[in-house]
């Protein structure tokens, strides 16, 4: 073989050389039944593509993660009889579990608004809702919180609604998040903030705060008993993990035993997402200008999960019945059943009480 038939020509002038290969990354193994970390946990978190596995956590009585169930549906429903064709809003949209089931009994004819601080929430129920097939005609998400419900209808050219129904828990998904800062469980920042795009973090708020203050705060907002200890060893503490806060907690009231001790850390936390979301401000709000936002025999629902809540929508609802706001209010609180109670462990805190507008009342 001579030379020229052996050569290896030039590469031409603007060749390039091939590009790297991109290693194969396998997705994240699925560790065991029932894994740890939220990160770990996408086939729950993706309930459309493992049903099997959702069924599962279901039947074990917890909620997959990254999902919400809707608590004291059949209650609610019986609370807001909602008909075809009626305007019902549902003030904390969530998951959409509730604003499901209203709308199936709201068509043909009817319309939902759901509202919802969290920004980050809302898209991903929205496209929930529309893949179920509720187009713009029938369902309309609107970032809002329930205080500015006057504020909505009247953007929507409405004079009110029929059914009302605020559910005031705080979502499974933001729960289960280690990255909104709700819980203890996991590492994540100290935040609790519904809509992290505004006001300041819980760390911030414990950081500034003066121990006297934040006793108040603690007695206020979640009855916590050892008010006076936590304001003095946490008011003014620099701690910008959810597990800081939890061990420092733990660290003040050494006496207690584990039980005592978890309850404490959840006040705590109960505590401070009050105070850094404004809860009772904007719930105190909500239930003054409930009244006006109903059409004549309008019905509302609210679904509370502690007690200062509780105390607000039980005096709002009396002293509305006496005004003649109201033609008849719930008895008594309704609780979740003790199969649900049993089925579902987070909905056992939750009260329900319901109002309904005096019919041709404006």
């Amino acid at each position: 073989m001579n030379d020229e038939t052996s050569a290896v020509p030039p590469p031409a002038p603007d060749a390039q050389p091939p590009p790297a290969a991109v290693p194969h990354r396998r997705r994240p193994h699925y560790r065991g039944d029932h894994p740890r970390r939220f990160t770990e946990k996408y086939k729950e978190r993706a309930p459309e593509r493992y049903a099997e596995t959702v069924a599962k956590v279901l039947a074990s009585g917890k909620t997959p993660a990254g999902t919400h169930r809707p608590i004291m549906v059949a209650e609610v429903l019986a609370a807001l009889a909602p008909q075809p064709g009626e305007v019902a809003v549902d003030c904390t949209l969530g998951y959409g579990g509730h604003a499901r089931e209203l709308l199936a009994r709201l068509q043909p004819g009817g319309r939902l608004l759901g509202l919802d601080v969290d920004p980050i929430e809302l898209p991903k129920t929205e496209a929930r809702l529309r893949a179920l097939g509720f187009g713009p005609a029938l369902f309309t998400a609107q970032h809002s919180n329930f205080a500015g419900l006057p504020r909505v209808l009247a953007g929507f050219g409405l004079a009110g609604a029929d059914c009302i129904l605020a559910d005031l828990g705080v979502s499974s998904m933001q729960l289960d998040d280690p990255a909104r800062g709700f819980t203890a469980k996991f590492t994540g920042p100290l935040d609790l903030r519904m809509n992290p795009q505004r006001g300041q973090p819980a760390s911030a708020l414990l950081a500034k705060i003066k121990s006297g203050d934040f006793a108040v705060l603690l007695a206020e907002n979640a009855d916590e008993p050892h008010a006076d200890l936590l304001g003095e060893a946490l008011a003014g503490r620099v701690l910008a993990a959810t597990t800081d806060l939890a061990r420092a907690v733990r660290k003040a009231l050494p006496r207690l035993n584990r039980e005592d001790g978890e309850l404490t850390v959840r006040r705590v936390f109960q505590a401070l997402r009050i105070a850094v979301n404004d809860e009772f401000s904007a719930l105190d709000t909500f239930l003054r200008v409930l009244p006006s936002c109903l059409n004549p025999g309008g019905r509302v629902a609210v679904l509370t999960f502690h007690s200062g809540e509780d105390r607000r929508v039980k005096k709002a609802f009396v002293n509305g019945l006496r005004a003649g706001d109201y033609a008849a209010i719930t008895p008594d609180i309704i609780r979740p059943s003790p199969d649900e109670r049993v089925a579902n462990s987070r909905s056992a805190p939750a009260k329900l009480r319901w109002a309904q507008k005096i019919p041709g009342a404006r």
